[in-house]
């Protein structure tokens, strides 16, 4: 029994305007972008005016829009984003990425919601909650293996599910970190995230002994699913994530066009899967992730725990490796490697102290590089290439065109000529004119498909041209232009018109929420969510961290494992440390943070120090 290939989304982020444009062109299939207000990224809001041309650019192509609202709420501001919502949908906007329940109690218009991962989606009960509460898509935790989300996609097979696929990694679940509001008063829940993660910490024992010092120890590498993009899709994967809504617009063409060739080649050999969106991609620049801003990759949880996940160097971009340093000398440094450099590239190397060190390159003679000033470094040095001039000058340039393919038909008719356009899509359009016919002296064949191929200005490109003339008539290039014209101008249209943009029905629903009580972790901030979960069952709701901080709460959930990290993992190296526990982990300014190992859930929390 045949059965229709399952649509494949490549979900790219847009900081403003500019990004969501590139995006589309690069060929993402979905771009999310943050709303005027109320977004898990504060920095990253954006007018209505440019989600608006944003959309209607990317319903050329069948691309759709998705603008995340997604931090808690007080009561004083559901007002306010309900009539946000009905602005966004108003223009045209696809769907809305959601953390807070109180958003369904308003009064909505249509429009798709899609559960963010700042829920904790980690469960399968957890996914048909939120499917049947109405919600069409629901993004995954990060930290999910490959088995879990097979199972998720088994017990909810109708669920789109959305996992991340690349980009920067929280160390904390997401949704259930609390560090940052607990410790500057900037609740991540609330799109403010200081970014406590990223800083330098020591690591001491129970007895003041120090374990570590100095190093980035909450500090992950850059999530790349290059290598696992097939293994997703069969686990059951719909949308494939990339992270980034505060990264620049060099970042997103490369890091889109990068999965685009390779979800391509994945969908030439798997004819069970197939891109989303419409329109052909063709770029200018050969995509590699490395030259973008990352700190190292690793493929994360996906196959299960690994040690190779945690960036305790640096949190700043190290970029590609290039080589090592060979030679040392007062004005410059020789490199062994097959790289090539040019004048302005940015280089950086870990010095002996485990400090990342940068410098400029003002000018080139083959691997033979001349500084400005040398810095204190040692032959066999590894060194990486963060930022790489001739790559973001291609970048900064038109790096990619997208066309949806047509197919042209011109036939003759009683009256004179008809164009008829087809697009990929299967739409149609056509144009008649009424014109004599006149027997050509010449050839007229290539001259009539030169003025038809011109769609310049246009998103469309001529795939086929069929002629269907019985003799060798005669048209001039100025009407065959205007009946192009005006076949183009009608299938843009049809194209417009019959964009499928999805609508719901917002229904009240009443099955049971998977837990009886909640606590902070449900993030509950105003009246309206809270009901929402008691009409679901839920006996007891907390008010959230943000209104009333919970003494003793843990402040973080982290797979990520220190103890393992450090290779005492009581059961996976069955090694017995050689400091006694508890550790704590104490940061520049003084501050101590409990470490706790839940090995049950194979899980490290973090706490304020009680003492302090």
């Amino acid at each position: 029994m045949m059965t229709h290939p399952r649509l494949i989304e490549l979900l790219a982020p847009a900081r403003n305007l500019e990004c969501g444009i590139e995006a589309v062109n690069h060929g993402a299939d979905a771009v999310y972008i943050g709303a005027p207000c109320f977004g898990a990224r504060a920095a990253a809001g954006n007018s209505l005016e440019d989600i608006a041309r944003l959309v209607e650019y990317a319903h050329q192509f069948n691309v759709r829009i998705y603008v995340a609202v997604n931090t808690i709420l007080t009561d004083e501001e559901l007002l306010r984003t309900e009539e946000m919502i009905a602005d966004l949908y108003r223009i045209g906007v696809d769907a809305l990425i959601v953390q807070d329940m109180g958003i369904t109690r308003l009064n909505l218009p249509p429009i798709p919601l899609h559960a963010s991962t700042q829920m904790d989606n980690r469960s399968a009960e957890k996914v048909r909650f939120l499917s049947d509460a109405g919600f069409r898509q629901v993004v995954l935790p990060r930290e999910l293996t490959l088995n879990e989300i097979a199972q998720i996609h088994k017990a909810c097979p109708d669920t789109a599910l959305e996992v991340f696929i690349h980009g920067a990694l929280c160390v904390s679940y997401s949704g259930q970190c609390y560090v940052s509001q607990a410790c500057y008063g900037r609740s991540a829940n609330r799109g403010e995230c200081a970014q406590f993660c990223r800083l330098a910490f020591d690591m001491v024992d129970a007895d003041g002994r120090t374990v570590v010092r100095n190093r980035h120890l909450l500090s992950l590498k850059d999530m790349n699913q290059t290598d696992n993009l097939e293994a997703l899709l069969d686990a059951g994967a719909t949308s494939l994530k990339i992270e980034g809504r505060l990264k620049d617009v060099a970042y997103v063409k490369n890091v889109t066009a990068w999965y685009r060739k390779k979800l391509d080649a994945i969908f030439k050999r798997r004819k069970e899967y197939r891109r989303a969106s419409s329109g052909k991609v063709e770029l200018s620049f050969e995509p590699l992730p490395e030259k973008s801003f990352n700190r190292g990759f690793t493929d994360y949880f996906v196959h299960g725990r690994n040690g190779g996940i945690f960036s305790f160097d640096t949190p700043k971009s190290m970029g590609e490796e290039v080589g090592v340093v060979k030679e040392v000398g007062r004005s410059w440094i020789t490199v062994a490697g097959i790289k090539r450099f040019a004048n302005g590239d940015g280089l950086c190397f870990l010095d002996a102290q485990g400090r990342l060190q940068g410098f400029r390159v003002n000018r080139v003679e083959g691997n033979k590089l001349f500084l400005q000033e040398v810095p204190h470094v040692m032959p066999k040095t590894r060194l990486f290439r963060n930022f790489d001039q001739e790559f973001e000058r291609t970048l900064q340039r038109q790096s990619a065109v997208r066309r949806v393919e047509v197919d042209m038909n011109l036939c003759e008719n009683v009256f004179g000529f008809t164009l008829t356009l087809t697009d990929e899509d299967g739409n149609r359009a056509s144009a008649t004119i009424e014109y004599a016919k006149e027997t050509a002296r010449s050839p007229q064949d290539e001259n009539r498909r030169t003025q038809l191929a011109k769609l310049g200005g246009t998103p469309l490109v001529v795939r086929n041209i069929e002629i269907d003339f019985c003799d060798n008539w005669f048209i001039p290039s100025s009407v065959l232009a205007d009946l192009r014209r005006r076949a183009t101008e009608a299938l843009l249209q049809a194209r417009r018109m019959n964009y499928r943009r999805e609508t719901v029905l917002h229904k009240a629903t009443v099955h049971p929420y998977p837990a009886a009580e909640l606590t902070y972790l449900g993030n509950v901030m105003n009246s309206r969510a809270a009901a929402f979960y008691h009409d679901h069952g839920v006996k007891r709701v907390a008010p959230a961290f943000e209104q009333e901080p919970s003494r003793g709460a843990v402040l973080m959930f982290c797979k990520h494992c220190l103890r393992y990290s450090m290779g005492w993992c009581p059961v996976h190296h069955k090694v017995r440390a050689p400091f006694r526990e508890p550790y704590y982990l104490v940061s520049s300014d003084g501050r101590r943070f409990r470490l706790e190992f839940d090995c049950k859930v194979c899980q490290m929390k973090v706490y304020a120090d009680s003492e302090e």
